[in-house]
């Protein structure tokens, strides 16, 4: 189980600094938005990138966010029925919880890519960038929704009785 104990000690260190970077993009995107919004009603001088790199930075928040949170198992749980059934029963339950967790993921990561692909020779114009940069962040958060789930299903089986 030492390969267990890796795999869990790597997806905490990814959670740690996936979780630092959305607080980065939050606390840059509250700067690009009270820097537009002086600029616009202040100076009468609205910038045009601001919408676009906003944009990026909620999308950076919400899926690295969101990927912290699976980590830290901070999502919404309806569990107040399983927790009544036996203890094979809630296995089975937490078991399927996290496989619908990891095809969410896949279907993230997927038509993330997909995305990225189609749209990789269109240009955001008032950032001179591709439009595949906006799907990076949901296909990085595919994958580490996939890791973290991965690890919580192999906890799950390599001590049944905490289910």
């Amino acid at each position: 189980m030492r390969w267990l104990a890796w795999f869990c000690a790597l997806n905490a260190k990814l959670s740690h600094w996936v979780l630092r970077v959305a607080c980065l993009c939050l606390a840059g995107l509250g700067v690009v938005v009270v820097y537009g919004v002086v600029m616009r009603y202040a100076f009468n001088n609205p910038p045009p990138f601001v919408e676009q790199v906003a944009l990026m930075l909620v999308i950076c928040v919400a899926m690295f966010g969101a990927a912290a949170g699976v980590h830290d198992v901070g999502h919404i749980g309806l569990d107040s029925v399983v927790k009544l059934l036996p203890a094979k029963a809630r296995l089975v339950c937490k078991a399927a919880c996290e496989l619908l967790v990891m095809g969410f993921a896949l279907l993230l990561l997927s038509g993330g890519t997909e995305m990225a692909w189609s749209t990789w020779s269109n240009m955001i114009p008032t950032l001179g960038v591709s439009e595949a940069l906006r799907y990076v962040p949901p296909i990085l958060a595919g994958f580490l929704i996939l890791l973290f789930a991965l690890q919580h299903l192999l906890l799950l089986f390599a001590n049944p009785n905490k289910a």
